[in-house]
């Protein structure tokens, strides 16, 4: 894994920092769910638990993808 170095405004903490990074890069699918945790330094279930109060999908599954599956299951 490469190394950078960003700043941020003071008020913002590296564990801030790092949580928001890693929820963004689990969004737009660079990170699995378990890899977005581990590099944040939550477990699984917490990470989870703050995606949801962020309102960031665990699954992207379109709602028309999920309603063809309905009417043909």
């Amino acid at each position: 894994m490469s190394h950078s170095t960003i700043q941020v405004p003071p008020s913002v903490t590296e564990g801030e920092a790092r949580l928001y990074l890693a929820m963004k890069l689990f969004e737009i699918g660079r990170f699995s769910c378990g890899q977005a945790a581990q590099w944040a330094g939550y477990s699984k279930r917490a990470f989870m638990e703050l995606l949801d109060k962020h309102g960031i999908a665990l699954m992207d599954y379109p709602a028309d993808d999920l309603q063809d599956d309905l009417n043909h299951a």
